[in-house]
């Protein structure tokens, strides 16, 4: 099974977060155009999809050793130490995902949705038409000299 497909705890949040379903959102994330916020997102969640995996194995396969009905000869501290120590593993990889996974939501931009997009209007173009150039007329024959001074 994939993690793409593979539930977790956030997924409501995430769904509403991004308005889609956890489905769509994958495949948006495949994207060019899928957000940078989107794509940390969904790692983390498959992450978390993981190791809530994990945690569920390790509690079944505990749950099973300690059944009523099983033989109390079957049972071993050794194993039960071992599901104890993995059962720690995986509980503190799952609370580090979901940490990991709200403070991206938290400090993620609001979503624009159903804000209007800014409209651009078309700019009339505005064009001036000079008149025709004229020969150039050649300048006095003083042009640029400096006057003397009177005293």
């Amino acid at each position: 099974m994939s993690v793409t497909t593979k539930p977790s705890s956030h997924d409501r949040r995430l769904e509403e977060t991004f308005g889609a379903p956890i489905g769509e959102l994958y495949e948006t994330a495949t994207t060019e155009e899928a957000s940078a916020a989107l794509r940390r997102a969904l790692e983390l969640r498959s992450f978390l999809a993981l190791a809530e995996e994990q945690v569920a194995r390790v509690r079944d396969r505990v749950h099973r050793a300690m059944d009523p009905d099983r033989d109390m000869s079957e049972l071993s501290a050794d194993d039960l130490r071992m599901d104890a120590q993995w059962m720690e593993a995986a509980l503190d990889a799952r609370d580090g995902y979901r940490v990991a996974l709200d403070e991206l939501l938290r400090t993620m931009p609001p979503a624009v949705t159903g804000l209007p997009r800014p409209v651009q209007f078309a700019q009339p173009k505005i064009s001036i038409t000079l008149p025709p150039a004229t020969p150039a007329t050649p300048a006095p024959p003083r042009a640029g000299v400096a006057r003397a001074r009177r005293p």
